[in-house]
This record gives structure tokens, C-alpha cells and sequence, in this order.
């Protein structure tokens, strides 16, 4: 007979690891569509714990020349904007395109430039030079002209927000070419140009939106400032910096949509929008030009818009951020506004399906999910929500929906915690996330479903993570996690003989490798979006290769 170590029948459930990943430990390739997949979907070219923002750059290029597929990118692209909800990924797939195929680009260009921020971003990666060029080619240059001229005054004022590069810089390169004197006095205004440079076009003929900016900003009094606020419709931002008074705050507030209010609640409560507390000023001041902006007004106001059903959906929340605005919220900021924040939360939690069955959901806690979720850019610009926060809020959403599963949080070991279903999503996060430190074994939770629930059956596994586990290892040189995984079917089939449970690794760093390899049981999708949700639950019903294949189905 042969070798029976060598040519063991094990081997094949217990596949030998195929590299190592940043933390040191036993991993898996994935293939490239699907590491860049999993980039397209989480990375933010921001430094991680583990790895840097050139080695995402770098990453990015190599995988895009491995695949070499032009009509997969330009899906990917759509699919990170669309339904990732990323920004920077999907604008650097753009860019690339651009280098490869006009039409293409073309074809999905305002899905993915659909705000000016997006349009600045693209124009700041070309002028970078990383992606082989440092200017618009003049294609590239049709589609900005396009987006500019087809732009209305509101969009413009908003993509002028922000510099490096300003919109100015990014007017100048692209040369629109306006249609009549209302566009040219525009173009000549959000440009800094001097008037006698917009000719024939004059001061008159700006857009109204831009002359009662102007007003606003000359205005000396609150009571002229808050007259003229309240029918202005721009960004809040436009008006914040000269804002005399709570009472144009409280006409401000009523400009904002459901995500600027939710990340600005400290502001507006800073500046007296929720409680009059200068003798009724902002009460005179509403009476006296004809609205109800009663702080008790103000408060039902964005109670009801941060938790529209509606909004919700179209601003294209993650379900983390209102974890994020529910943790951050100042202790005075008025109840009804933070209840609104739970309902807002079971909204953009609301897509979440009910799974085939009960499942086993294991929150990383480990130390290098104290890092910030969108990557560190820098003292004051990185985020204070951290991926063990958003792991948390996944787990809970998952848990709300199916009331059976179970949650484990995990290091190196499993944590216990009393998790009940009917608890808001809100909640539930908040106590989940409160774990935090220490190594990192991402099969703690499959050996907890072994040990301690071996008699209740399971659709699958959920573990979400950014899958840097070095500790602990499989037989036959596999991970620790393929070894537990493998136990788990087995207890499953005991159960069961027909059950065919499933393990979904949900990566929310971007990173090249996986704990388990690619096969019909074992499902990689990344992001922090409610997609990911769809994508798990029709894994487990089944639905094999789930990510690529939503990717492809995309049409231009």
C-alpha cells in the first residue's frame, strides 16, 4: 500500500493552507476576482492594523492585471458604489477603466460619479498619475463636461465643498462649455474668476440659489439670516460658517437630509436648536418671519426625518453609522431624538432576511479590530467607529432576525454573553462591542458550537472579522478554522443527514487571504453594507459563489 500519511482520505476535508497572512498566520489564496471582490467592498486606501494604504494601491493593480477583464470592472465598479456604498474603491475601478475601455467608461461613469465629492475624487486619482496618466484624456474630459453641464445649481454648490482639489481646480482642467449666460456667470462664480471675465454674462444673471447665498452671507442681523435660510435650499455647510444665531440654526437643521443630521445632533444641540435657552429668541425670531420653530417643533422635526423609511433608504446609510450617532450622542441631546435613532437603525437593518434556519454568529473582538473601521487617515479625520463596532451591529441585526442563533464573541477564547432577540438592534451592538483585546482564533466559535451546542442543529456559521488569525492550527498544515468547520458538519450531519450547513466568512478589512478556502460550503463577501446580508442568506439557501455571481449580473 501506499503512504498512508501522504495519501490519507483526511487530507482532502482538511486542505493545507496555501499562504500566510499579514498577522503570520495559516491562510488560503483567494482567487483574484474574489480578493477583489472583498478589496472593492471594504478597502478605503487607509492605513489598517496590519497593513498600509500603498499595499492597498498596490493590491488593487495587481489584481486588476491578473483578472484582466474590462466588463467584470466596470460591474465591480457599480457594484462597490451601488451596493457597497464605498467611494474611493469604486472611483479608482473608474479611473483604471478609463486607461482601458472609452465606452465602458462612459457607460457607467454617473453611476459612479453621482455627487461631486465622487467627481473630485476621480479627478484627484488621475491627477495623482497612479493609474498612468496626470490628466483627463479626452474622453475623460467629455464625461466631466457632461456631468458638469448636466449638474443642476444645488449639486454644483455642493461639489464646491472641500478642496485639494476644489471644484475650481477641477473646472479649470475639465473646460465645460456653457450654454447660456445663467452657466457662465455660474461657471465664472464657482471658479473665483473676476466678473469682467464671465463676459457677455453679469452678476444678474447667476442662479437665484446663488444670489440669495450671497444675501445670506452679507446678512448682519439673525432675524435677516434666518428669513432668508429658510427657503435656501444648499448644503447646510454653505451656511454654517456665517450662521448668526440659534434661530438660523434651527432654519439650518430643516436644509440638513437624515445623514447630515445624524452625524451634526452634538452641533445642532451645541447651538441651542433643541432648547431655547436665550429667552425665547429662537420662538420671537420664528414668529416674527412666519414659521414654527419651536425647539419642541425642532425636535419632532428630526425625530421624524432621521427615522423616514424612505430617506433612509435613499441616503444609502450603513447600518453602523446610527450605532456610530447612538454611541457618540451627547447625554443632553432630547430622547426622542435618540429613540429615533434605534428606529432608524431597525430600518437600514430592516433588509436583513430571515436565514434558513438558526446560525452561529462569531464577533471578532480581538485587538486589531479596535481599529477604525474606514482605515486611519490621520489625527481628526479618522473615524470613531471601530470594525469590533460594526461586527457588533452586524451580529445583532443578524440575532434580531433569527431569533434562534447564537452569538459568540471571540479572541482566543469565547466570551460569554447573554444575548436576547427582542432587545433593540442598538442595544444589542453596545453590549456585544464592550468585549475588546487580546489575540485572534477564528475558530473559537465553531469550537463553541461543538462543545456547547452539540445538540442544536444550524443552518451555518457567520464569522465576521478582518481575519488575521494566528492562533491556533488544523491538521494536515490546514487552519485551525477548516478543522473546526469540518467537525461542525459532521456534528450537523448527526443531526441531520440531509443537512447541508454552510460557513460564511464576512471580512470588513480588505486582506488578500482567507481563514478557509474557496468550495461550495464556504462563502467570502466583505463590506459594511446591508448587501452583505442578501448575499449570506441566499449562500445558505444555497445559492453557491453568491458575490462574483451578483457582480456579473449587474447590467450596464
Amino acid at each position: 500500500m501506499a503512504n498512508r500519511t501522504l495519501f490519507s482520505s483526511s487530507k482532502s476535508k482538511f486542505p493545507s493552507a496555501t499562504a500566510t497572512n499579514e498577522a503570520g498566520g495559516r491562510a488560503y489564496h483567494l482567487s483574484p476576482k474574489q480578493a477583489l471582490a472583498q478589496l472593492a467592498a471594504t478597502g478605503t486606501f487607509n492605513g489598517t492594523f496590519y497593513g498600509t494604504s500603498t499595499s492597498q494601491l498596490s493590491q488593487l493593480k495587481k489584481l486588476i492585471e491578473l483578472i484582466d477583464d474590462n466588463l467584470f470592472l466596470a460591474k465591480l465598479a457599480i457594484f462597490a458604489r451601488r451596493r457597497a456604498y464605498m467611494k474611493d474603491m469604486p472611483a479608482a475601478l473608474l479611473v483604471e477603466l478609463s486607461t482601458r475601455d472609452n465606452e465602458l467608461t462612459h457607460k457607467i461613469f454617473d453611476q459612479i460619479v453621482d455627487n461631486g465629492r465622487m467627481l473630485r475624487t476621480v479627478f484627484q486619482m488621475v491627477r495623482s498619475g497612479q493609474f498612468g496618466r496626470k490628466g483627463l484624456s479626452s474622453s475623460l474630459r467629455r464625461a466631466f463636461q457632461r456631468w458638469f453641464n448636466q449638474a443642476s445649481t444645488p449639486k454644483l454648490l455642493s461639489a464646491s465643498i472641500g478642496k485639494d482639489p476644489s471644484l475650481r481646480d477641477v473646472l479649470r482642467m475639465a473646460r465645460p462649455k456653457p450654454e447660456n449666460n445663467m452657466r457662465r456667470a455660474l461657471y465664472g462664480w464657482l471658479t473665483g474668476c473676476d466678473e469682467s471675465k464671465w463676459a457677455p454674462a453679469t452678476q444678474e444673471d447667476l442662479p437665484i440659489e446663488i444670489k440669495s447665498l450671497m444675501d445670506y452671507r452679507r446678512a448682519t442681523s439673525e432675524k435677516q439670516q434666518a428669513r432668508i435660510a429658510k427657503d435656501l435650499a444648499v448644503r447646510w455647510d454653505l451656511l454654517a460658517d456665517a450662521a448668526l444665531g440659534p434661530a438660523v440654526w434651527a432654519s439650518i437643521a430643516r436644509q440638513m437630509g437624515p445623514q447630515a443630521l445624524r452625524m451634526n445632533l452634538n452641533t445642532l444641540k451645541r447651538h441651542g436648536v433643541f432648547e431655547d435657552t436665550n429667552q425665547g429668541v429662537i420662538s420671537k425670531i420664528a414668529q416674527a418671519i412666519g414659521i414654527n420653530e419651536t425647539p419642541e417643533c425642532m425636535v419632532d422635526f428630526v425625530a421624524e426625518k432621521l427615522a423616514n423609511v424612505d430617506a433612509i433608504v435613499r441616503s444609502r446609510q450603513f447600518p453602523y453609522q446610527f450605532f456610530a450617532a447612538f454611541k457618540n450622542a451627547d447625554k443632553s441631546v432630547p430622547s426622542a431624538i435618540k429613540q429615533a435613532l434605534h428606529q432608524a437603525a431597525e430600518v437600514a437593518c430592516g433588509q436583513v432576511p430571515v436565514m434558513p434556519g438558526p446560525v452561529v454568529v462569531g464577533v471578532d473582538t480581538s485587538g486589531s479590530m479596535g481599529m477604525a473601521v474606514t482605515g486611519n487617515r490621520g489625527q481628526g479625520a479618522t473615524s470613531k467607529m471601530l470594525c469590533v463596532d460594526v461586527a457588533a451591529m452586524f451580529a445583532a441585526a443578524i440575532l434580531r432576525r433569527n431569533p434562534g442563533s447564537v452569538v459568540v464573541p471571540f479572541d482566543t477564547i469565547a466570551h460569554n454573553e447573554h444575548t436576547n432577540s427582542e432587545e433593540s438592534i442598538l442595544n444589542l451592538a453596545n453590549s456585544l462591542s464592550e468585549h475588546f483585546g487580546g489575540g485572534t482564533n477564528c475558530s473559537i466559535p465553531l469550537q463553541t458550537a461543538n462543545n456547547d451546542y452539540l445538540g442544536r442543529e444550524f443552518a451555518g456559521a457567520i464569522i465576521i472579522s478582518d481575519y488575521e488569525s494566528w492562533v491556533g492550527t488544523g491538521r494536515h498544515g490546514s487552519t485551525a478554522i477548516i478543522e473546526q468547520w469540518q467537525q461542525f458538519v459532521d456534528n450537523q450531519k448527526k443531526l441531520d443527514p440531509k443537512s447541508k450547513p454552510k460557513l460564511i466568512c464576512v471580512n470588513i478589512q480588505p486582506s488578500g487571504t482567507a481563514q478557509a478556502p474557496e468550495r461550495d460550503d464556504i462563502l467570502h463577501v466583505a463590506g459594511f453594507s446591508d448587501a452583505v446580508f442578501n448575499v449570506a442568506a441566499s449562500f445558505l439557501a444555497n445559492d453557491n459563489n453568491r458575490l462574483i455571481n451578483e457582480i456579473e449580473s449587474i447590467e450596464l
